[in-house]
């Protein structure tokens, strides 16, 4: 069976791009950025999923998705990042895909199947246990307990690389990341816990999720708040 062979280069870019979308519907699901009722129940990699059905949200993501997939395919990105942040623009959580490319293929070669490689099988089978760690992932961040969350999605490239990809009669996808959003602007007491990791064999992907300085800070106020009451 096709599913068994190892992954080709091409196959490979395509699943890690199209695993990030699904994710990213995922965590705007169970974070609660947005309302239970603006998703849709789905399945994928043999696991129930949650899809928006927002036309503009999906159009939003479905464009960082492809801005992702071309520079995925140029061995450019270093991660993706999707923070979710207060009504003020304060970033509380950032859920880091750190990407690598372990190898590089020949352009006549990306549709051949790269030997050592994962079987796409068992690369659908890595992306279950990742949506399934997702969906627990209350558990160990806690409910948001705040209203006007909004998100934004960020690539952050490997040192010395521009955005290359590109379609001369498009416009660029691309606009400047705000720091505080990026991995750069993470602060000293910001608290990382590990999700789920892959070697494909061809694409190195952990997922790892962050809480930020500041969402810890309000937690601990919040949390002296009420033991004062309690007493």
């Amino acid at each position: 069976m096709a599913s068994d062979l190892p992954l080709t280069f091409n196959q490979a870019v395509r699943g890690v791009a199209e695993f990030i979308e699904v994710a990213i519907h995922t965590i705007l699901y169970v974070r609660q950025v947005y309302p239970a009722d603006l998703f849709i129940r789905r399945r994928k990699y043999d696991t129930p999923v949650f899809q928006s059905r927002h036309p503009g949200l999906n159009e939003y993501i479905a464009g960082a998705v492809k801005a992702i997939t071309d520079e995925l395919a140029l061995g450019n990105v270093d991660k993706v990042v999707l923070v979710i942040k207060n009504a003020d623009e304060k970033p509380l959580e950032r859920f880091i895909f750190a990407l690598r490319n372990t190898l590089q293929v020949e352009s006549y070669n990306k549709d051949t199947s790269v030997e050592g490689a994962i079987s796409a099988a068992s690369l659908g089978q890595y992306f279950r246990s990742f949506l399934v760690k997702l969906s627990m992932i209350e558990a160990q961040l806690g409910q948001m307990h705040l209203d006007d969350l909004s998100f934004a999605i960020v690539i952050e490239l490997q040192d010395s690389k521009a955005p290359a990809a590109s379609h001369a009669k498009e416009p660029p996808p691309w606009i400047p990341a705000s720091t505080p959003d990026t991995t750069a602007g993470t602060g000293d007491s910001a608290e990382l816990h590990m999700v789920r990791a892959v070697d494909t064999g061809i694409i190195n992907l952990s997922l790892a999720v962050q809480e930020s300085e500041y969402k810890l800070d309000l937690e601990r106020v919040a949390e002296s708040k009420g033991k004062q009451k309690a007493t």
